[in-house]
Protein backbone atom coordinates (compact mmCIF):
# COMPACT_ATOMS: atom_id res chain seq x y z
CA UNK A 1 0.00 0.00 0.00
CA UNK A 2 2.47 2.49 1.01
CA UNK A 3 4.73 1.45 -2.15
CA UNK A 4 1.14 2.74 -4.27
CA UNK A 5 0.81 5.45 -2.49
CA UNK A 6 4.50 6.93 -2.85
CA UNK A 7 4.41 5.81 -6.40
CA UNK A 8 1.31 8.31 -6.89
CA UNK A 9 2.83 10.84 -5.41
CA UNK A 10 6.04 10.94 -7.56
CA UNK A 11 4.30 10.55 -10.42
CA UNK A 12 1.82 13.38 -9.92
CA UNK A 13 5.10 16.08 -8.70
CA UNK A 14 7.04 14.37 -11.90
CA UNK A 15 3.83 15.35 -14.15
CA UNK A 16 3.81 18.82 -12.02
CA UNK A 17 7.26 19.28 -13.15
CA UNK A 18 7.04 18.20 -16.60
CA UNK A 19 4.04 20.06 -17.70
CA UNK A 20 4.62 23.61 -16.56
CA UNK A 21 5.24 26.03 -19.53
CA UNK A 22 8.43 27.83 -19.80
CA UNK A 23 9.18 31.17 -20.88
CA UNK A 24 12.04 31.25 -23.98
CA UNK A 25 12.59 33.90 -26.23
CA UNK A 26 12.76 30.72 -28.72
CA UNK A 27 12.54 26.91 -28.85
CA UNK A 28 14.50 24.62 -31.07
CA UNK A 29 12.93 22.06 -32.84
CA UNK A 30 12.61 18.29 -31.60
CA UNK A 31 15.20 16.13 -30.86
CA UNK A 32 15.00 13.00 -32.29
CA UNK A 33 18.64 12.10 -32.70
CA UNK A 34 19.40 9.81 -30.35
CA UNK A 35 22.94 10.88 -28.21
CA UNK A 36 22.64 14.19 -29.67
CA UNK A 37 21.84 16.49 -26.68
CA UNK A 38 24.15 14.48 -24.79
CA UNK A 39 26.89 14.92 -27.29
CA UNK A 40 26.29 18.99 -26.94
CA UNK A 41 25.79 18.86 -23.45
CA UNK A 42 29.41 17.02 -23.18
CA UNK A 43 30.84 19.83 -25.58
CA UNK A 44 29.91 22.49 -23.04
CA UNK A 45 32.15 21.38 -19.80
CA UNK A 46 32.57 18.73 -17.31
CA UNK A 47 30.48 20.49 -14.68
CA UNK A 48 27.32 21.34 -17.24
CA UNK A 49 27.28 18.12 -18.60
CA UNK A 50 27.14 16.53 -15.33
CA UNK A 51 24.16 19.16 -14.63
CA UNK A 52 22.49 18.35 -17.73
CA UNK A 53 22.83 14.58 -17.59
CA UNK A 54 21.85 14.63 -14.03
CA UNK A 55 19.06 16.51 -14.76
CA UNK A 56 17.85 13.64 -17.18
CA UNK A 57 18.80 10.84 -14.94
CA UNK A 58 17.97 12.05 -11.42
CA UNK A 59 13.65 12.46 -11.79
CA UNK A 60 12.90 9.22 -13.14
CA UNK A 61 15.37 7.27 -10.73
CA UNK A 62 13.18 6.12 -8.12
CA UNK A 63 10.56 4.65 -10.16
CA UNK A 64 13.38 1.67 -10.45
CA UNK A 65 12.64 1.33 -6.70
CA UNK A 66 8.86 2.61 -6.18
CA UNK A 67 7.77 0.30 -9.62
CA UNK A 68 8.67 -2.94 -8.34
CA UNK A 69 7.65 -2.07 -4.41
CA UNK A 70 4.46 -1.22 -5.78
CA UNK A 71 4.45 -4.48 -7.35
CA UNK A 72 5.36 -6.40 -4.15
CA UNK A 73 6.93 -9.24 -5.69
CA UNK A 74 9.50 -10.64 -3.40
CA UNK A 75 10.99 -14.10 -5.60
CA UNK A 76 10.65 -12.43 -9.15
CA UNK A 77 13.70 -12.73 -10.94
CA UNK A 78 16.28 -9.98 -11.50
CA UNK A 79 16.04 -9.88 -15.28
CA UNK A 80 12.05 -10.23 -15.15
CA UNK A 81 11.53 -7.85 -12.58
CA UNK A 82 14.44 -5.47 -14.12
CA UNK A 83 12.50 -5.73 -18.22
CA UNK A 84 9.22 -4.95 -16.08
CA UNK A 85 10.25 -2.46 -14.51
CA UNK A 86 12.62 -0.27 -17.31
CA UNK A 87 9.46 -1.11 -19.75
CA UNK A 88 6.91 0.54 -17.46
CA UNK A 89 8.90 3.36 -16.83
CA UNK A 90 9.74 3.46 -20.28
CA UNK A 91 6.33 4.05 -21.68
CA UNK A 92 5.88 6.75 -19.12
CA UNK A 93 8.29 8.68 -19.86
CA UNK A 94 7.29 8.02 -23.84
CA UNK A 95 3.75 9.58 -22.50
CA UNK A 96 5.30 12.81 -20.63
CA UNK A 97 7.72 13.28 -23.84
CA UNK A 98 4.64 13.39 -26.04
CA UNK A 99 2.37 15.43 -23.67
CA UNK A 100 5.21 18.07 -22.53
CA UNK A 101 5.63 19.01 -26.62
CA UNK A 102 2.30 20.19 -26.27
CA UNK A 103 3.79 22.56 -23.24
CA UNK A 104 4.82 26.18 -24.23
CA UNK A 105 8.64 26.26 -24.01
CA UNK A 106 8.83 22.30 -24.13
CA UNK A 107 10.05 20.35 -27.13
CA UNK A 108 10.06 16.47 -27.55
CA UNK A 109 13.90 14.95 -26.95
CA UNK A 110 14.59 11.45 -27.39
CA UNK A 111 17.51 11.69 -25.41
CA UNK A 112 15.48 12.72 -22.54
CA UNK A 113 13.83 9.27 -22.64
CA UNK A 114 17.10 7.74 -22.99
CA UNK A 115 18.27 9.48 -19.83
CA UNK A 116 15.06 8.70 -18.06
CA UNK A 117 14.97 4.97 -18.36
CA UNK A 118 18.47 5.03 -17.61
CA UNK A 119 17.72 6.49 -14.17
CA UNK A 120 14.96 3.71 -13.64
CA UNK A 121 17.26 0.76 -14.48
CA UNK A 122 20.66 1.64 -12.60
CA UNK A 123 18.05 2.82 -9.53
CA UNK A 124 16.55 -0.67 -9.85
CA UNK A 125 20.01 -2.45 -10.29
CA UNK A 126 21.55 -1.22 -7.42
CA UNK A 127 18.48 -1.02 -4.60
CA UNK A 128 15.88 -3.55 -5.24
CA UNK A 129 17.94 -6.81 -6.12
CA UNK A 130 20.00 -6.40 -2.28
CA UNK A 131 16.61 -5.51 -1.08
CA UNK A 132 14.75 -8.40 -2.23
CA UNK A 133 17.57 -10.82 -0.97
CA UNK A 134 17.67 -9.58 2.37
CA UNK A 135 13.25 -9.53 2.87
CA UNK A 136 13.93 -13.48 1.33
CA UNK A 137 16.13 -14.52 3.64
CA UNK A 138 14.11 -13.08 7.13
CA UNK A 139 11.13 -14.57 6.15
CA UNK A 140 13.26 -18.04 5.79
CA UNK A 141 14.84 -17.24 9.02
CA UNK A 142 10.91 -17.22 10.41
CA UNK A 143 9.24 -14.58 12.38
CA UNK A 144 11.29 -12.80 15.26
CA UNK A 145 9.22 -12.52 18.71
CA UNK A 146 10.13 -12.08 21.79
CA UNK A 147 10.82 -14.76 23.82
CA UNK A 148 8.50 -15.12 27.28
CA UNK A 149 10.49 -16.26 30.18
CA UNK A 150 9.53 -19.80 30.42
CA UNK A 151 10.96 -20.12 26.87
CA UNK A 152 13.95 -18.53 27.50
CA UNK A 153 15.21 -20.63 30.78
CA UNK A 154 13.10 -23.81 30.17
CA UNK A 155 15.57 -25.96 32.88
CA UNK A 156 15.00 -23.61 36.03
CA UNK A 157 12.55 -23.58 38.47
CA UNK A 158 9.97 -20.58 39.46
CA UNK A 159 11.74 -19.09 42.14
CA UNK A 160 7.69 -16.99 42.97
CA UNK A 161 6.52 -18.01 46.31
CA UNK A 162 3.09 -19.02 46.40
CA UNK A 163 0.47 -16.48 47.90
CA UNK A 164 -3.20 -17.76 48.20
CA UNK A 165 -5.79 -15.20 47.33
CA UNK A 166 -8.51 -15.70 50.38
CA UNK A 167 -7.72 -17.86 53.71
CA UNK A 168 -9.55 -21.01 52.52
CA UNK A 169 -7.05 -21.26 48.91
CA UNK A 170 -4.42 -23.04 50.58
CA UNK A 171 -6.94 -25.97 51.87
CA UNK A 172 -7.82 -28.96 50.19
CA UNK A 173 -10.07 -28.69 47.12
CA UNK A 174 -13.73 -28.37 48.22
CA UNK A 175 -13.63 -27.31 51.76
CA UNK A 176 -13.86 -23.97 53.46
CA UNK A 177 -13.50 -23.06 56.51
Amino acid sequence: MAGCVLLAVHLLVLGWLALRPLTAPWVTAAHLEPLATIRADLALGPWEAARSIGAGVLPFAPLGVLLPWAGGRVAASVPVSLARTVFTAAMLSLALQVVQSGVVGQVLDVDGLLLNVSGVALAHLSVVPAVRARIRRRAEAGPTRPLRREEAEPFLTPTIPRVGMTPWSDALPGSRP
